[in-house]
């Protein structure tokens, strides 16, 4: 498995090797030893979930509050994803960067996301589907979002819609919560951000 070092602190891309036959193809988008050799942890799985998405709708963008946070394992279980971070830990050398790669199981990637980042995912196959290995399980009180369309947080929307065939930014698919989610400049205001320190 290859593994490579994002510059946001913390995160990590996974790449496993995919071994085709007749049948299809077998692959393990998450490896615990790996996992453990190039963090030095090992990740505690509380939860996982599986999220069919729809081509050109938009999941997030989502964080915890810390403490716990919940830090997430995410792979494409089927079609091609667009999965983004966002750095929201207050403090962070590499605070507001955001980090973007595409997910298929043909792709082998897994993205490891550490607690305290912002995750978003957007659907770019009509049979998308997203599975998220999480550190904690669901806790509605200490789940918050962020208007993914805030230009604040300086999401390039454009330029994902005309490079993997989306439409219009208008016509992407979001959930009015997630439309309806406090703007960064408010979340800031009411320091509600995760400390990187805390992290």
């Amino acid at each position: 498995m290859r593994v490579k070092h994002l510059e946001i602190p913390g995160s990590c891309l996974f790449e496993a090797p995919i071994f085709p036959d007749d049948r299809g193809f077998f692959s393990a988008p998450f490896h615990g030893p790996t996992f453990r050799e190039e963090l030095g942890y090992q990740l505690s799985v509380s939860q996982t979930n599986l999220s069919p998405t729809k081509k050109g709708a938009v999941r997030g963008l989502h964080y915890a509050d810390v403490p716990p946070g919940q830090a997430k394992y995410v792979y494409a279980a089927q079609g091609k994803i667009l999965d983004v971070i966002v750095d929201l830990r207050v403090g962070s050398p590499t605070y507001l960067q955001h980090f973007s790669v595409e997910l298929s199981p043909s792709s082998g990637r897994g993205l490891y996301i550490p607690i305290g980042l912002g995750h978003m995912a957007i659907g770019l196959s009509a049979d998308a589907a997203l599975s998220y290995l999480c550190s904690e399980a669901y806790n509605p009180p200490a789940e918050h979002g962020i208007n993914p369309l805030d230009p604040d947080l300086g999401l390039p929307f454009s330029k994902w819609c005309s490079d993997y065939n989306l439409g219009s930014v208008e016509n992407l698919i979001i959930s009015q919560k997630d439309r309806g989610a406090p703007n960064l400049a408010r979340v800031k205001q009411l320091q509600a951000l995760p400390n990187y320190d805390e992290c």
